[in-house]
């Protein structure tokens, strides 16, 4: 098997995104720390994250630093990736084909660093677990079984930011991130 060091070596030599290539600064593999039971998935690198290498390191990366504390769950003990290791322009959304272009990297993290539960944050992560028609809404405070692992369904920490810190969308971040901690809790 692959591992996570080799796959980081691969994503960065991938070229299968021309626009992506041709506009990004770094790639974006993710962070997988030993022992992590806990994967954070969001949707792709924005500009701080480019410019890093690194992936939720702008403001959405410090609300979800800080949503992790509140729910006793220290960032450097999470695994962070992101469907798409590159950054879209202009941060729009990834394209289907660029997201079935880096399928197989997101598999290959999944089933190398072998997380308990996974939090999907925001809609192209919630569609890359669980198919394009699915809503977060339908979804979301609740852990789904998808290939044998907890699946938990919720908002992108850039919704949160959106609605401002007493918005709907930051109480269910957090409320599934704490869902998710105690998933990985559990004997």
């Amino acid at each position: 098997m692959t591992s996570l060091d080799d796959m980081a070596a691969g994503i960065a030599a991938c070229i299968r995104c021309p626009a992506l290539v041709a506009s990004r600064t770094h790639t974006v593999p993710g962070e997988f720390p030993n022992g992590a039971e806990l994967l954070l998935v969001g949707e792709g690198p924005g500009a701080h994250e480019d410019l890093a290498g690194r992936p939720f390191v702008g403001r959405s990366g410090a609300l979800l630093d800080s949503l992790l504390l509140e729910v006793r769950m220290p960032r450097q003990e999470v695994a962070v990736a992101n469907v798409v290791k590159c950054r879209p322009p202009q941060n729009r959304a990834p394209t289907r084909v660029e997201v079935d272009n880096c399928r197989p990297w997101l598999d290959q993290q999944l089933s190398r660093s072998a997380p308990r539960v996974v939090v999907a944050m925001g809609s192209t992560a919630v569609a890359w677990f669980f198919g394009r028609n699915s809503r977060i809404s339908d979804l979301r405070g609740a852990a789904h079984q998808v290939d044998g692992r907890h699946v938990v369904a919720t908002y992108h920490p850039s919704a949160a930011l959106r609605f401002g810190p007493k918005g709907a969308p930051r109480a269910a971040l957090h409320d599934d991130l704490a869902l998710a901690v105690s998933l990985c809790r559990r004997t």
